[in-house]
């Protein structure tokens, strides 16, 4: 068993769903199409991350805001409780397609974010919703590191008004904001 080198986490199993083996999942996005096309799932274990396990989806569907899925080998609820907890990956294949301009939070995290006079403020490290529009959650603002304060979160609305460029081979956001805003 190949573990593909693409794999992002897409949520995890909150619990059974019915009698007959299915699972609720939790996905970590509000759009939950690739969770419910992909035909090959990978469950892991927080403790253990380094040990994921191939199951295939027999069938999936959208209830209340998650996902409820039948898989391969689960048929009955005490298979199903056994799951919870654990985490769902999925190869980056099983994605859709995005627009000119659309990202994948996955693809935002990590990237260096410096403003429009080339000050860096720091990295992405997570995005949240705020119910209007995303925001990138950034860390290491400029000059924290060498003065040993502990680093502080910036707040930066994800919206065209402040973000300037996103360009995802120079890992590097560009962002009308200041250093102490």
């Amino acid at each position: 068993m190949s573990v593909p080198s693409d794999l992002v986490s897409v949520g995890y199993i909150s619990g059974a769903y019915g009698l007959n083996g299915w699972i609720r999942i939790r996905p970590y996005s509000s759009d939950a199409d690739a969770l419910l096309h992909a035909k090959t799932w990978w469950l892991g274990q927080p403790e253990r991350p380094q040990q994921l396990r191939e199951v295939d989806l027999l069938q999936a569907k959208s209830h209340s805001g998650d996902v409820v899925a039948q898989l391969v080998g689960v048929v009955e609820r005490d298979g199903a409780e056994a799951l919870k907890g654990s985490t769902v990956q999925i190869s980056r294949r099983y994605f859709p397609p995005l627009a000119d301009g659309e990202f994948y939070w996955v693809d935002l995290i990590g990237l260096e974010v410096e403003n429009l006079r080339g000050e860096r403020l720091g990295l992405v490290h997570d995005l949240m919703d705020n119910g209007a529009h995303p925001i990138l959650r950034v860390l290491g603002a400029a000059g924290q590191e060498m003065s040993g304060q502990p680093e502080q979160e910036m707040l930066i609305p994800f919206v065209d008004h402040y973000v300037k460029t996103v360009d995802r081979e120079a890992k590097k956001i560009v962002v009308d904001w200041e250093l102490d805003y």
